[in-house]
């Protein structure tokens, strides 16, 4: 019995090295692109804080994934390989691509491939919770940072009084952008290692004949699942970390301490507020792609921003990526369904 859980842990890891490296895009982009941190140094403390954020704050987003979504029984050895080899590819084509993908958008759309395959999707939490924040938190982000850029940042710049070139190199202020870029690995932990905890959770207590719907038992179960798959962001974002890096903290836009900072505040505070509240699985790379947009458009104006070819690609694998997974996952279903491989 032991062996058949060895399959889906082992996609589940190659699952966590793929958001690995696309969470190092939001967590590190903006103090990278501000020149505060070596690329060397950013996987060791990357992994460091996405394990403090996946057991001190992501529990709840775990639930989501591995019982509100479709039947917690459901997610056998077999369903489970599908759905996060499903994701892993989709997350690899996208890192290949150099574009930062959603690994939350990714997943889900994975686990509603056999879902809707056997007519056991729960669409009211999907389609009324879950994409409705899809939808939303990028704009408030975007909003939030342009407003806070042009009301703020923009004056500071700009001011007789202030000596902004002093002050974008003093210690303390680039001390606060690596802070704040903890910050968002921590809010990546609390939010995306529940892509691969939460389903893996749910599929060990079926296995072991325990009461999934227990959430005493669940907590317990994700919690170790957690300590095995929150590593594997470091590992990620060490093998495949830089060119998303250079592509989201350089592509886009140049911007100083400040800038950085703005940004990393705004997108790690607004993911943590859909993790702890709702246990809502969120773009992290979407919030932070949408707060640099935003900055850009404080400093360079719109056209020069919105018609960029680097944010021309991110539209594009954004809106394929998740659809690919939903049809890999479905059709993969499909498949071991009419061979007899899953049987329900």
């Amino acid at each position: 019995m032991y062996s058949e859980l060895l399959l889906p842990l082992l996609a589940a890891m190659f699952l966590a090295v793929n958001m690995g490296a696309s969470g190092t895009a939001p967590s590190f982009a903006a103090a990278y692109g501000a020149n505060i941190i070596k690329r060397l140094a950013i996987p060791g403390v990357f992994g460091l804080f996405v394990l403090l954020g996946a057991i001190i704050a992501g529990k709840q987003v775990g639930v989501t994934m591995g019982k509100d979504l479709m039947p917690p029984e459901m997610l056998t050895p077999d369903i489970l390989t599908i759905i996060l080899f499903s994701v892993g590819l989709s997350m690899l084509i996208a890192n290949y691509l150099a574009v930062p993908q959603s690994t939350s958008q990714a997943t889900v759309f994975a686990i509603s491939g056999p879902a809707i395959f056997y007519s056991q999707l729960n669409s009211p939490k999907l389609l009324f919770e879950i994409i409705p924040t899809w939808l939303i938190l990028p704009v408030i982000s975007f909003v939030l940072t342009l407003l806070i850029g042009k009301l703020l940042y923009k004056r500071i710049k700009e001011s007789p009084l202030v000596d902004y070139e002093r002050m974008s190199n003093h210690i303390i202020l680039k001390a606060l952008v690596f802070v704040s870029s903890c910050y968002v690995a921590f809010a990546i932990g609390a939010n995306n290692v529940a892509n691969a905890s939460g389903p893996i959770a749910s599929m060990v207590l079926n296995e072991l004949g325990i009461d999934a719907d227990s959430e005493e038992n669940f907590l317990v179960i994700i919690t170790v699942t957690s300590l095995i798959i929150a590593p594997c962001f470091a590992i990620g974002s060490s093998l495949f970390g830089y060119r998303l890096l250079q592509s989201t903290g350089k592509s886009i836009v140049e911007f100083g301490p400040v800038g950085a900072t703005l940004v990393s505040t705004v997108t790690a505070t607004l993911l943590l507020i859909a993790s702890v509240t709702k246990g809502i699985p969120t773009s992290l790379v979407q919030l932070n792609t949408f707060a640099i947009i935003a900055v850009g458009v404080s400093k360079v104006g719109w056209k020069k921003v919105i018609v960029d070819r680097t944010v021309r690609k991110f539209w594009i694998v954004w809106i394929i990526a998740p659809l690919f997974s939903l049809a890999l996952s479905y059709t993969l279903t499909a498949l071991a369904h009419r061979y007899g491989i899953i049987i329900f």
